[in-house]
């Protein structure tokens, strides 16, 4: 075991290693090798595997591994050390900061990019144009599930109601069910559930009378598949979109993306570049896949995060597990 001198030392020497990669260009990412992990949310694949692609076309040496295996999958992995990043589509909770305290295992949080959450129903499906967060919970709540259409509406069909949800290891189904059920509510049980949002954009482009949610991109890549459901949190119904999702009028249903770094791993020249090459690129690559880019302002301030190897996170009181945004009044 390290002593804590051994260990200070080690992470004072971090950002010193991260300078140096920080100024590495293209012919030095040619020379990295060795094994970047990274797992978790199904929401921040897309872009977190355009970021791979494009790191590996450089750095051919390296071998980057993006899984899915879910928010609190990854954070599972991560908090264990089994991996070097996690990513997220909701902020590290206080009971993952114990678990991770008590593995030893320290952590820079670095937010990446806005989405919002898409409600999709079957383009067949001609009865819904809007839909509001009461009526979501009568369709997702386990204590009044709504099985038919006509129970939401009498004017809507009397058709039995298929749902399909992300698994709940993902992020999404945590932000989603807090919003439509609240914390201590629970979601119904006869759900068809997934951590891979590919196969709830199957379901749900399948069956006439499906409704589903997931993140905005899958959305974006799937939109011709899928009719978007415009939700109204209080103010009137509002489409998401890049502007809605990134000005909070799109309420409740956007959240800001984060990446968590182990700290150890920082310290390894091939992790530091990746996450560098991650935080270089996720602005043009998030437009790309259907994020929304975070403002100039809290970019810039998550990247002096990172380079200083801010630890812990800015985005969560842990004393009591309350979030502390909107995130532009966190990270400013």
């Amino acid at each position: 075991m390290k002593s804590i001198a051994t260990l200070t030392l080690s992470l004072f020497a971090l950002p010193i290693a991260l300078a140096a990669t920080m100024q590495a260009g293209d012919a030095d990412l040619s020379k990295l090798t060795g094994q970047i992990k990274v797992d978790g949310s199904s929401t921040v694949y897309p872009i977190t595997e355009a970021v791979a692609e494009d790191f590996k076309g450089k750095a051919t040496k390296t071998r980057p591994t993006v899984g899915i295996s879910g928010t609190g999958g990854g954070f599972k992995r991560f908090c264990a050390g089994e991996t070097d990043i996690s990513t997220a589509s909701r902020p590290i909770t206080k009971t993952e900061m114990d678990t991770a305290k008590t593995n030893k295992i320290e952590f820079v949080e670095i937010p990446i990019a806005f989405d919002g959450i898409a409600v999709v129903v079957n383009p067949a499906n001609t009865w819904v144009t809007q839909m509001n967060v009461e009526q979501l919970k009568k369709i997702f709540s386990a204590d009044s599930p709504a099985k038919k259409w006509s129970d939401i509406n009498p004017a809507w069909p009397g058709e039995t109601i298929k749902v399909f949800s992300p698994g709940t290891d993902s992020g999404t189904f945590d932000y989603f069910k807090e919003v439509t059920v609240g914390k201590d509510g629970k979601i119904r049980s006869d759900l068809s559930v997934s951590e891979d949002d590919n196969v709830l954009v199957t379901g749900v482009a399948g069956d006439k009378n499906a409704i589903g949610y997931f993140g905005f991109a899958f959305y974006s890549e799937n939109a011709s598949k899928l009719k978007l459901i415009p939700i109204d949190g209080g103010k009137g119904a509002i489409t998401p979109n890049s502007k809605s999702i990134e000005d909070g009028t799109y309420a409740p249903l956007s959240r800001p993306l984060f990446i968590y770094v182990n700290a150890k791993s920082a310290a390894r020249p091939e992790v530091a570049a990746f996450v560098n090459f991650y935080l270089a690129n996720t602005a043009k690559l998030s437009k790309q896949v259907g994020y929304t880019p975070l403002p100039t302002a809290i970019s810039e301030r998550a990247a002096t995060n990172w380079k200083a190897m801010k630890l812990g996170t800015q985005y969560l009181d842990a004393s009591d597990n309350k979030v502390l945004g909107p995130i532009a009044n966190v990270y400013k």
